[in-house]
């Protein structure tokens, strides 16, 4: 006893010493502060003044009295007046600082507008005094190193005792630390099968079976958490899930969109996509494959696949339109997508004039989009180009045909013979043709002289290439094309019969070589048809060398099997191509934005803000997506990891997703977001796998997600996640969910999309006379990514839950909640059907008894035992379900699909069970993942 009480004396003791010690700590730190001020940070400080206030008539479109805020050069510039506006370090003689005081309305900044406040006013003269410090935006730099703030003290932590000592992950201390400053702690960890759901449906999309949960609530060793978690990891289904995520940012669809919105064939991209995940492809070899995949020395057929990304713009069919117009439009989507997608930037913004809020000029936005402005795509009807898939044998014979050039040519001559043979390039489109005698574009799309007419094809460099492949159709014989040079009554090099076609067919016609670059002439005769019918109507043109190899025994076989290949009609998808030197386009920047009115001739170059262009990569789109991958770069891995948070945790550290400029708000946990992303290019490797791993172990990710106590009160958007998430799910999650608990799902991989049900109607298809095709069998049942996206008309239930119609990139759902949702669940026939389903499985686990089969119901919708409270409220469902239908068996027999018979009373029961099933189903914790 007296040990114990000198102990507890002792105890006593050091406590009080350790509260006076601190307390004196404070107070010194306190002294020491006092009277010192730090000094103005132009980014967090500076900077929201003058975009909130000054921006809009001293920046980016406007530069009132010749005066701007946008840049550093422009704002210590001598204005209008004759002298600058601000002096650095002479507030008082600073005319930027006396306006904002002025006693004259007329004179007072800002004009016809609220004054500036006290406090504002102050801010913007002291940095004045200061030096005026131009300072940069936090996200355009990068640390070379965070420290984890394990045994970081402040004045707060001196007197909070709260926290959590389970750290699982380096992340939880930069989370604590916040938590101290709000005076937050974590909440305590998510039950056990409440956090595999949550994880689960984070990393795969697809809920647990609960035989998983009752496996990981029992298993008592120490990593069972990291076990599943690994599982999960490796699972076909992460790959799926992840890819859905990503299909948004890429904008794939299955249709071309705009009014005529035709179908595509571009599904082998999506599955690129998942299987990219599940192999955990670096995120900087991901980004370079899918932009520049082409451009790679000896490119694989994955790696042109990866480029149909930047593809998935939108193309129009419709006649009448100018092809070049909507080419321009495709690539500065394809601007706007890559700044959007790897950078947070609105670089949208800089197509008419510099940036309003950010530091980037309006030339800067075209001499990015001269990195994408020389690719082979035109807006073409057939979409070309497209990689072209053979099947065994045809790969066989090109392998034939490769191996023969290989003995008879260079590699180069192999290289172009492969890129012939899979994407049909380099070719010149009908639209190229101009000074039309006689004939005119068809459609605007094909090329069709009537008899005695030509065309020219302008500018054609031919070097020796004797072969023209002509693309064409025509249902008439005896007519004939002539090849001249020069001038329409220029030399002949070529004199070719058009046979007759079924369809669209290819030939090759010998031409007489010639070197340089010469304007061609394409005469077209017929005499038998009627005087207003084109002869024929040609598709594109391929001027190429023959084979190599012309004298030996199997030339001609050679020759013939390379025609044969050409003329194959194979299943293809989009890929990029570039265009070789003698296509390239020059890149001019578009006056305040429109492409018709064309400015000066600008050269492939990254903007200034960031960091440069790397000194040995090439200056086309492949070293411009090095330079985004670069770890120099401040931005792409801050991206990725901010809406891989998001997805998890339901919001970014920086709020919106795609603003990562000085007009979002800042990051709520700035030294959190820089340490993700030097991990996860340093020691993760770009690895997106060993990201979500760290992000789902830690103890941030595994608390309960309770809305109850102090947080609830001090955070209720939980953006310091003082409490797990909690948030809806997505479309394709909600859709999946349902049909995986009713033993529905499909777990069938890959392929062309599918078509679910949808009612009739929906669609309304303009010319091609396309249907939505229900889809038999399993392929009704398939995962929501594999559903048929046709941008005009997109599928409905996916809408009604903020899915995207895909026509540009979204980084960024919305969600919603509205009666359409509630009547999507309840009525929509995929969630009947799954109800139906469950319901049966209900029965069935009852036998007989309806408390056992509604908790069978639930458990196998939540995963976790059924409160009383709930079962006693669908128990009273289920009776008054049941009498209800004992006394309409018609409505019975309705719901289930059956015709009323003497199986009423068994119709009755399996009816009530499966309105007692799509309650489950419309649980708002069903819908949620919390």
């Amino acid at each position: 006893m007296k040990t114990a009480s000198m102990r507890y004396t002792w105890n006593s003791r050091r406590k009080k010493w350790q509260i006076v010690i601190g307390i004196a700590i404070a107070v010194l730190v306190v002294a020491l502060l006092q009277g010192k001020e730090e000094p103005i940070d132009f980014s967090t400080e500076v900077k929201p003044i003058i975009n909130k206030h000054c921006i809009s008539c001293h920046g980016g479109v406007k530069k009132n009295s010749g005066f701007s805020l946008l840049f550093e050069e422009e704002a210590f510039a001598v204005a209008e007046s004759g002298s600058a506006a601000i002096i650095p370090g002479d507030a008082e003689h600073s005319e930027f600082i006396r306006r904002l005081t002025a006693d004259d309305p007329e004179e007072r900044m800002p004009y016809d507008a609220p004054p500036l406040s006290k406090k504002e006013i102050k801010v913007l003269t002291r940095w004045v005094e200061e030096g005026a410090k131009w300072g940069e935006h936090w996200a355009y730099s990068l640390p070379k190193k965070v420290a984890v703030p394990r045994f970081r003290f402040g004045l707060a932590s001196l007197f909070s005792f709260t926290g959590n000592s389970s750290m699982y992950s380096d992340i939880d201390y930069f989370i604590q630390e916040k938590h101290r400053e709000q005076s937050l702690s974590f909440s305590g960890p998510a039950d056990r099968a409440t956090l595999l759901r949550r994880v689960s449906l984070d990393l795969t999309g697809l809920p647990p079976s609960p035989e998983q949960v009752a496996a990981f609530v029992n298993d008592d060793r120490q990593d069972a958490y990291e076990r599943r978690v690994d599982s999960l990891l490796g699972s076909p289904r992460f790959g799926e899930r992840w890819a859905s995520w990503w299909l948004d940012i890429a904008r794939y669809a299955d249709t071309k969109g705009y009014e005529k919105d035709a179908s595509r064939q571009i599904w082998a991209y999506r599955d690129w996509v998942i299987k990219a995940f599940n192999s955990d492809k670096p995120f900087n070899t991901f980004t370079v494959e899918q932009l520049a995949g082409d451009l790679l020395p000896n490119a694989t057929k994955d790696q042109l696949i990866a480029t149909a990304f930047h593809r998935n713009t939108m193309v129009n069919d419709e006649g009448g339109t100018d092809d070049e117009e909507f080419r321009v439009a495709a690539t500065i989507d394809r601007v706007n997508t890559t700044y959007q997608a790897w950078l947070s930037t609105t670089f949208e913004c800089v197509q008419c004039h510099s940036h309003t809020y950010d530091p980037i000029k309006f030339e800067e936005y075209y001499k990015s989009l001269a990195f994408f402005n020389n690719t082979r795509d035109e807006d073409t009807p057939g979409d070309h180009p497209t990689f072209r898939f053979y099947n065994r044998e045809d790969s066989l014979q090109v392998a034939e045909v490769k191996q023969w050039v290989a003995q008879h040519a260079s590699a180069e001559a192999v290289a172009s013979t492969d890129l012939f043979l899979h994407a049909l390039e380099p070719k010149i489109h009908a639209h190229a043709c101009d000074q039309l005698i006689n004939g005119a574009l068809v459609d605007t799309k094909w090329l069709g002289i009537r008899n005695g007419g030509s065309a020219r094809l302008p500018a054609i460099v031919l070097n020796g290439k004797d072969r023209c492949y002509l693309n064409y159709a025509t249902g008439s014989t005896g007519g004939v094309m002539e090849i001249r040079a020069d001038s329409p009554d220029g030399p002949v090099l070529a004199n070719i019969t058009l046979p007759a076609t079924s369809g669209t067919e290819t030939i090759a016609i010998p031409i007489v070589p010639l070197d340089g670059q010469h304007d061609l002439f394409l005469q077209f005769r017929n005499s038998s048809i009627p005087a207003d019918r084109p002869v024929c109507l040609v598709e594109w043109m391929a001027f190429r060398k023959s084979l190599p190899g012309n004298g030996e025994p199997d030339y001609p076989k050679m020759q013939q099997t390379f025609l044969e290949l050409v003329n194959k009609h194979t299943p293809s998808v989009p890929i990029l191509v570039e265009n070789p030197q003698d296509m390239r386009r020059e890149t001019h920047v578009f006056e305040r934005g429109n492409w018709l009115v064309k400015g000066e001739v600008v050269e492939p170059a990254v903007p200034q803000f960031l960091q440069d262009f790397p000194k040995d990569a090439p200056q086309n789109r492949l070293g411009f997506a090095q330079w985004l991958v670069s770890e120099d770069n401040p931005l792409t891995a801050r991206t990725l990891v901010n809406r891989v948070w998001a997805q998890l945790f339901g919001r970014g550290i920086v709020e919106p997703l795609g603003d990562m400029g000085s007009q979002s708000d800042p990051p709520t946990h700035p030294e959190l977001l820089d340490w993700l992303a030097l991990q996860f290019m340093h020691e993760m490797n770009w690895s997106v796998k060993r990201l979500l791993r760290e992000l789902v172990l830690s103890t941030t990710y595994r608390q309960s997600s309770a809305l109850e106590g102090e947080s609830a009160e001090k955070d209720p958007s939980n953006i310091y996640y003082a409490r797990g998430p909690r948030f809806r799910l997505s479309a394709e999650q909600i859709r999946d969910q349902a049909l995986a608990v009713s033993n529905l799902l499909s777990t069938k991989m890959y392929g062309p999309s599918v078509m679910p049900y949808q009612p009739d109607g929906v669609w309304m298809t303009v010319y091609s006379g396309e249907r939505w095709a229900t889809s038999e069998g399993e392929d009704q049942y398939r995962r929501g990514l594999y559903t048929f996206i046709k941008r005009t008309s997109p599928y409905p239930s996916y809408v009604t839950f903020d899915a995207s119609s895909r026509e540009v990139c979204l980084v960024d759902r919305i969600r919603t909640n509205t009666p359409l949702q509630a009547l999507a669940t309840l009525n929509d026939p995929v969630y009947q059907e799954a109800a139906l389903h469950l319901a049966k499985r209900m029965e069935a686990k009852g036998k007989g008894k309806p408390t056992d089969a509604i908790q069978a119901g639930y458990l196998s919708v939540m995963q976790r035992p059924l409160a009383s409270d709930k079962l006693t409220a669908l128990e009273r469902l289920f009776r008054e379900t049941l009498a209800h239908y004992r006394q309409q068996p018609i409505e019975a027999a309705k719901l289930l699909g059956t015709s009323a018979s003497g199986a009423a009373q068994k119709d009755a029961a399996t009816a009530a069970y499966t309105v007692v099933a799509s309650a489950l189903l419309n649980l708002d914790e069903f819908l949620t993942k919390s």
